[in-house]
């Protein structure tokens, strides 16, 4: 799953692509990582209501 991060200052910060309202952060890149599998496993398992996603819609 692709996710977008930066580094601020002491911390990383980022978000999964698909789900862009939904920031998290870590202390170092693998924290990070951590903490968007956590949340993703929240989404997987319906805990979190109303979630607003990204998707393409095919134009011909």
């Amino acid at each position: 799953m692709k996710y977008v991060y930066w580094e601020d200052e002491d911390m990383w910060i980022g978000y999964l692509e698909e789900y862009p309202d939904y920031w998290t952060q870590g202390e170092s890149a693998e924290d990070l990582e951590e903490n968007l599998r956590d949340i993703f496993a929240e989404f997987d398992a319906g805990n979190i209501p109303c979630v607003r996603r990204v998707a393409e819609l095919e134009i011909k």
